[in-house]
């Protein structure tokens, strides 16, 4: 007598793996949107304008950037509930799980579990950026951004994020392609080597992009402290004094 089997289970895993793609390709595009302060403030504002719809509008609109928060928390809270399948959900299985990571000795295995501890402290640390960009979607620019990083002390918040977020990132896309790629037993060796060699260089590239930025962001908080809270004017020059 044959069982009917289930197609569900196939059909979350294709929805994790989308819903993790669309999540690695919005953070890397954010991450190179955010590092236009290496450019200048000016070229930060001018983005940060453009996510408002000034330039489409003829005025800013601070909520667009709201409807992009929700949008992106909605997607992280049901990748997260995808992914939630495949934890341990036992202190036997998290057993069972080392037993077997200590046997195998499979470099693959310890970084899904990167991959599950990374994951879930990204919720945490996600969820506390994206309600702050949620609640004040006006409060994004050069000096709103570097204020809220130095004065308010964002900074530490953000240097776990960068981490975790962009080890979390690159790892998930090594595993998409080992995964869905066209592997065969004659080339899956060298296609793992190669996919590996690209995944660390993403995963080191952006952190050195990100702490570029970072440092950017809370050497012009620094300068700013005395006059935090104050909007930035394009053009306008921190202390026309010192000519920073």
């Amino acid at each position: 007598m044959s069982r009917k089997v289930s197609v569900w289970p196939a059909r979350m895993d294709v929805l994790q793996g989308l819903s993790g793609l669309l999540l690695v390709l919005f953070v890397w595009m954010h991450m190179f949107f955010e590092s236009s302060i290496l450019l200048g403030k000016d070229a930060m504002y001018w983005v940060t304008k453009m996510f408002e719809g000034e330039p489409l509008f003829g005025r800013p609109y601070p909520l667009l950037v709201s409807a992009v928060g929700v949008a992106v928390f909605l997607l992280v809270a049901g990748h997260a509930i995808l992914a939630l399948r495949k934890f341990p959900a036992s202190n036997r299985q998290y057993r069972q799980f080392h037993r077997h990571m200590r046997a195998l000795r499979h470099p693959d295995t310890t970084l899904w579990l990167v991959q599950v501890i990374t994951g879930f402290c990204l919720f945490f640390l996600i969820s506390a950026h994206l309600y702050m960009v949620i609640a004040q979607p006006g409060n994004i620019g050069p000096y709103a951004s570097s204020d809220r990083i130095w004065t308010g002390k964002f900074w530490m918040l953000y240097a776990l994020l960068l981490v975790t977020v962009h080890l979390h990132a690159g790892i998930g896309m090594y595993r998409l392609a080992m995964k869905w790629g066209p592997l065969t037993s004659e080339n899956a060796a060298v296609v793992r080597a190669r996919l590996k060699i690209a995944m660390w260089c993403c995963i080191a590239f952006f952190l050195c992009l990100g702490t570029a930025s970072l440092l950017t962001y809370m050497k012009i908080g620094y300068e700013h402290a005395d006059q935090a809270g104050q909007p930035y004017i394009p053009g306008e020059r921190l202390n026309s004094a010192d000519g920073v």
